[in-house]
């Protein structure tokens, strides 16, 4: 009798935990940006979806304006599994992983589309599976815009920057396109832009539309060219021993969540960026387009020959992203 009442508590207890959820997973997710930006908006969509695609066996805890530690720091407790979940910039990604390098190089990628375009494909698949292989894992690319220069005059050419001072991010690739064009790489933190070019310490810099627009740099550069010559997307993100862990079919779930959440951003930053464009246009910008970036492409000859010389594992990569229509 006392057996058989051990067991009937065993299975109501079972039962119980079942039925109050005991088998739900919730997960912790990273998220840098604040209110208003299309990522954050995008990883709220993220988390509903993946409670709905999933039946409530795993819900997103979303920690937005970088509450869980700085991007590196995230990455790396991504990667060992102390957070499960993270939208990241894949330059930073590129110190870990020697293949997230490729959207680095200047001028790999055509346009926006075009760079899409190639991380859907063969190039993009050889990057997530060396990001796999790393611990952090990418289900969905989403947009981080198109990089071009900015200046008190049009760069429509190489030689346009040939003598120019122009601010970059702190890396030897960004130096490297400078100084191949003949211009004067001035590395230095994003909050000091605005004063070098307001006192002439530096001729130019570049970024996207959204921040030329969101740090007044466009109160003190009269033109901003398209050369888009850093394309670098972003990732949703998962540790990868957390998503093998799953069923196929909660894979399949979550993996349709982050991508429907990356369309849905890229919807947002396209609008975004189109209104940044109108409101500096309409403060007096001269924006100039560049409808043959093949110049600038030729000029990166040799900042590509030093990458590849010490870097020659990364030539077919870059040859599938280059063939990549």
């Amino acid at each position: 009798m006392l057996k058989k009442l051990t067991t009937f508590c065993v299975g109501a207890a079972t039962v119980a935990m079942l039925g109050s959820g005991a088998m739900a997973d919730t997960w912790r997710a990273w998220n840098i940006h604040n209110d208003g930006h299309p990522n954050t908006a995008a990883m709220d969509r993220f988390a509903e979806l993946v409670a709905e695609k999933t039946g409530g066996e795993i819900t997103v805890d979303v920690f937005h304006g970088g509450v869980l530690g700085s991007q590196p720091d995230a990455i790396e407790q991504v990667r060992i599994g102390a957070i499960d979940i993270g939208n990241f910039n894949l330059g930073p990604i590129g110190q870990i992983v020697n293949e997230a390098n490729l959207v680095s190089l200047p001028f790999i990628f055509k346009s926006v589309p075009h760079m899409f375009r190639v991380l859907d494909g063969e190039a993009g698949g050889i990057m997530a599976e060396a990001m796999g292989e790393a611990g952090i894992l990418p289900i969905a690319w989403v947009d981080a815009g198109a990089r071009s220069f900015y200046a008190q005059k049009p760069i429509e050419t190489p030689a346009d920057v040939e003598g120019l001072k122009i601010r970059v991010m702190n890396n030897d690739l960004y130096t490297a396109m400078i100084s191949a064009m003949g211009g004067n790489p001035s590395p230095m933190a994003f909050g000091e832009v605005q004063q070098a070019l307001k006192t002439g310490v530096v001729d130019g810099a570049e970024n996207n539309f959204p921040s030329f627009r969101s740090v007044g740099h466009y109160e003190v550069a009269s033109h901003y060219s398209l050369s888009e010559h850093l394309i670098i997307p972003e990732c949703i993100c998962v540790n990868t021993t957390k998503f093998n862990a799953l069923s196929d079919e909660m894979q399949s779930a979550v993996r349709a969540a982050a991508e429907e959440a990356a369309l849905y951003q890229r919807e947002l930053w396209a609008v975004g960026s189109e209104k940044a464009r109108s409101e500096v246009e309409a403060a007096g910008i001269v924006v100039t387009e560049i409808a043959d970036k093949t110049p600038f492409q030729d000029a990166m000859a040799s900042v590509y020959n030093d990458y590849l010389a010490a870097n020659p594992e990364m030539a077919k990569l870059v040859e599938i992203a280059q063939s990549t229509d």
